[in-house]
């Protein structure tokens, strides 16, 4: 059970209404955590416009995916692991395997993509404080300070996401079950 109202299309207020019926139009269901970003437009805009900036941070879906996956397991936000475990799969070109050991904080076998993780992780723990090591080993990975930057993008689109879903008691909707943390075997 939710601690906030989760409101639909016919209860949200006005402000929301339309980016209520963008997010079930897009996803073929209205997502718990639209239905709860609903209660304050503001947030629900914020949400819906960095997510769509965020597309354009210089990183790949893939690397978007680890980040708020990464970021989503830290937090404690089983709704947002499962939501982009369901992307990771469907749209990110990520295996089981892979998507598991996402879940899990393990290594995806990938130098680049576990240093993404590995980096995400850092900047979230240290509150961005991230040691001149942890800043070298991101670079020597291949990413740029523009991506870089990006990685703190990622991880302020999870934070709004994580911690309203943490804040309301969040349920995972139905057609994310099968994506949530120890839902998927191999």
């Amino acid at each position: 059970m939710t601690r906030l109202p989760l409101l639909n299309a016919e209860t949200a207020p006005e402000a929301s209404r339309t980016r209520v019926e963008k997010a079930q139009a897009n996803n073929g269901f209205l997502p718990n955590l639209i239905g709860i970003l609903a209660n304050s437009p503001a947030s629900l805009e914020t949400y819906m416009t960095v997510g769509e900036i965020n597309s354009r941070s210089g990183l790949t879906l893939q690397e978007r995916e680890v980040i708020q996956i990464t970021a989503a397991s830290v937090h404690g936000c089983d709704f947002c692991v499962a939501g982009h475990s369901a992307i990771a799969l469907k749209k990110a070109g990520f295996n089981k395997e892979q998507t598991i050991a996402l879940q899990q904080r393990r290594a995806l076998g990938d130098i680049r993509l576990d240093a993404l993780a590995n980096f995400t992780k850092a900047v979230i723990i240290s509150r961005g404080n991230v040691s001149d090591g942890e800043l070298a080993d991101i670079r020597s990975a291949g990413y740029s300070d523009e991506q870089i930057l990006g990685v703190v993008l990622g991880i302020s689109l999870a934070t709004l996401c994580n911690f309203a879903n943490n804040l309301a008691h969040n349920t995972l909707n139905p057609e994310l079950e099968p994506y949530a943390t120890g839902a998927l075997t191999l």
